[in-house]
């Protein structure tokens, strides 16, 4: 009897589209735990940001553009990560 858990489109993959969905899952893992990890980095930059942008003079603002630059790539690598995870029903743990 098929795995009822599976999507229909990957009921029948052969070992090789098994490794390659296994592999473009793994990547998504990845992506996912380097955007969770630039989002924390992100939220504690946010502190100085602010600081930054009100005691720097002119358009001199380090913090305020790394923070833009964390906070950026933390949307694209957890958005890439879930659409790389996509179909994945259990957890993985490395």
């Amino acid at each position: 009897m098929a795995n009822t858990l599976l999507p229909i489109e990957e009921r029948n993959l052969t070992p090789e589209e098994v490794e390659h969905l296994d592999r473009r899952r793994r990547r998504g893992q990845l992506f996912l735990v380097i955007g969770c990890q630039c989002l924390i980095v992100f939220t504690l930059v946010t502190l100085w940001a602010g600081q930054d942008w009100t005691l720097s003079p002119g358009m001199a603002h380090p913090m305020v553009y790394w923070d833009a630059i964390t906070g950026t790539l933390a949307a694209i690598f957890l958005l890439n990560g879930i659409r790389l995870r996509r179909g994945s029903n259990e957890f993985i743990s490395y």
